[in-house]
């Protein structure tokens, strides 16, 4: 379990969102699925609903204000979000959004890397970003995965400085990107038979009982992609959610979660 007080070092995962147009059902679902507190902050946060474990937030819920395809944004932090995105651009990422300011909680940015994934990039103000990780219900990895790994790893590279750890294997490509001696984050390429998937930005959420689990993501409106599978780091199933989105599910070995 880990729990932070102060800014993440930039390039490491430090915050996630998801936009949709019903905050209803989503709410229901995560709330059910991983025993999340949700509260809703005042006008000034247009109503941003934050998800707590503990506590401890783990997760932001925002409103639409159009119509558009609902996805989890994993965002990276960064010292400093004008020159990250500058640094981003010259890598031949496209911005989406911003630099903007949010209130005194910090500055954010959303690009799509050269891939196509969108990813956001975050400099913290009085919001840090996940005060919570490694524990059930909150942020235990991140990956981004597409069909020119190579690129992406190349421009994460170009963009954090990561150090870089291959575990590629026959017919998958993979790498590790390291903050510090410490994995951060991780990029691979989709595998020959992965069809039309879009390049994208997956987080993985800590459970306790992966079996357990996953009759409950029907039951709450949602649906089970695949697994529970065993894999090398723990027992994971990917789902769902009722806004279309996907998340991964990760029970790790016992003594990598503190319950």
């Amino acid at each position: 379990m880990t729990a932070i007080p102060t800014p993440w070092p930039a390039g490491v995962p430090a915050w996630v969102d998801i936009t949709v147009t019903d905050l209803g059902p989503t709410q229901r679902f995560y709330g059910g699925l991983l025993g999340w507190q949700l509260s809703i902050g005042g006008p000034e946060t247009d109503g941003y609903v934050m998800a707590e474990v503990d506590g401890q937030v783990v997760a932001g819920i925002r409103l639409a204000d159009t119509p558009r395809p609902a996805g989890w944004c994993v965002y990276l932090a960064t010292d400093d979000v004008a020159a990250s995105v500058a640094r981003a651009v010259e890598a031949d990422a496209t911005v989406l959004t911003g630099p903007v300011t949010m209130l005194d909680l910090g500055r954010v940015a959303v690009l799509a890397d050269p891939t196509g994934a969108v990813v956001g990039l975050w400099e913290a103000g009085t919001h840090v970003g996940w005060e919570l990780t490694d524990a059930p219900g909150a942020f235990v990895w991140a990956e981004q995965m597409s069909k020119d790994p190579d690129a992406a790893r190349r421009f994460y590279v170009a963009l954090f400085g990561y150090a870089q750890q291959d575990m590629s294997a026959p017919d998958f490509t993979y790498t590790s990107l390291a903050v510090g001696g410490t994995p951060a984050a991780g990029v691979g390429g989709y595998g020959r038979r992965a069809g039309d998937v879009p390049a994208a930005w997956t987080w993985y959420v800590a459970v306790e009982d992966a079996d357990a689990i996953a009759p409950r993501v029907a039951e709450l409106g949602g649906e089970v992609v695949s697994g529970p599978e065993d894999t090398p780091y723990g027992r994971m199933l990917l789902v769902r959610g009722p806004a279309g989105e996907v998340v991964a599910l990760l029970q790790p070995p016992p003594e990598d979660v503190v319950a």
